[in-house]
């Protein structure tokens, strides 16, 4: 499927801004990006529930883009479940079935069946007869979503479905989402602000910001090749170098460091450092000193802030184990970066 050109006002804000995506059959994409950025309005409009100014939503060749919600064959999961409390699991699942037109409805017995299929596939097969309030948050979510693909959707729309969930459910369910996925090979589009969460789970990434398509590609790609410093930035921590370039060289504070510059970039520029590619040197071998200010041990990981003499504080991530004592002077070097203009 596609969306070709999509922009959305709301009250005179632009959420939308002449969008363009591709979504590949039987993938799992991720859309991520900060709160505002349109990923819930773009699958909205997806699902037929908001509609927009301008442009198209194609399922294949088909033009689905004023079709009704009823009509577009999509599965739809929500991050508060949505499940009707006055209905058994068995019939949440099958609620999309018996909604349909009667001629469109399968036969008492092949919803049956589809039903016991699903609740096998998210195993829980003794779960039929039982209500919403006698599971837990991960157990509603997962019928929810077994209920979504009971209607053999067209592509599966996740709205933040973890979003609702302690910690260790969440990444319990990541792992067990990616599971499903490869035994349906269901095309899913899947919304979240959580950047390991997207990482994880997804074969593409669209990173958006402000209603625009920043880029589209692997995990591996967005993070390695970030195509912009909006996407870098949201991609996880990031120190700002002003910066020099001079041919391919790129110097801060008139140092030089190992950093080519992009091919186009002359002159002023930022460099963009992860904390893990700044490195604690001795002085001699430093291009930037500073002052300890506090660390703290992360997950094997001693992450130090460093006060340069300027007053702006820089993220290291070490992994020597040394201990950095607040107050101590010391040296830095950069051993990578990404250069924007």
């Amino acid at each position: 499927m596609r969306v070709e050109g999509l922009s959305k006002t709301f009250d005179t804000a632009a959420v939308l801004h002449d969008f363009h995506l591709d979504v590949r059959a039987g993938e799992l994409l991720g859309l991520l990006g900060p709160s505002g950025s349109g990923k819930t309005t773009l699958l909205r409009i997806i699902a037929g529930l908001d509609f927009p100014d301008r442009g198209r939503v194609l399922f294949g060749g088909d033009d689905a883009t004023g079709l009704p919600v009823q009509q577009r064959a999509v599965g739809f999961v929500f991050q508060h479940y949505a499940l009707f409390k006055h209905m058994s699991v068995a019939d949440n699942i099958a609620y999309g079935l018996n909604a349909r037109k009667r001629a469109d409805r399968p036969g008492k017995a092949e919803i049956r069946r589809r039903v016991g299929d699903l609740l096998d596939l998210i195993k829980l097969s003794g779960f039929a007869d039982r209500y919403p309030s006698q599971l837990s948050g991960g157990q509603r979510q997962r019928i929810a979503l077994a209920r979504a693909l009971a209607v053999e959707p067209r592509v599966l729309l996740l709205d933040e479905p973890f979003g609702a969930l302690d910690a260790q459910v969440r990444k319990d369910l990541r792992r067990w989402l990616r599971e499903i996925h490869d035994r349906t090979g269901q095309t899913t589009i899947f919304v979240t602000h959580d950047q390991d969460e997207a990482l994880e789970l997804s074969d593409r990434v669209a990173v958006l910001d402000k209603g625009r398509l920043e880029q589209v590609g692997t995990p591996d790609e967005v993070q390695d090749r970030p195509a912009s410093a909006t996407v870098l930035k949201f991609l996880g921590d990031a120190v700002e170098f002003e910066a020099i370039v001079e041919g391919e060289r790129v110097l801060v504070d008139g140092r030089p460091t190992p950093v080519t510059a992009p091919r186009g970039v002359i002159g002023p520029a930022r460099l963009y450092v992860r904390p893990w590619q700044l490195q604690f040197v001795e002085p001699a071998e430093a291009q930037l000193s500073g002052t300890v200010r506090a660390s703290h041990r992360s997950q094997g990981r001693q992450r130090v802030e460093v006060e340069r003499p300027d007053g702006r504080l820089v993220v290291v991530e070490d992994f020597d184990g040394d201990r950095y004592a607040a107050g101590r002077a010391v040296g830095l070097r950069i051993n990578g970066g990404y250069v924007f203009a």
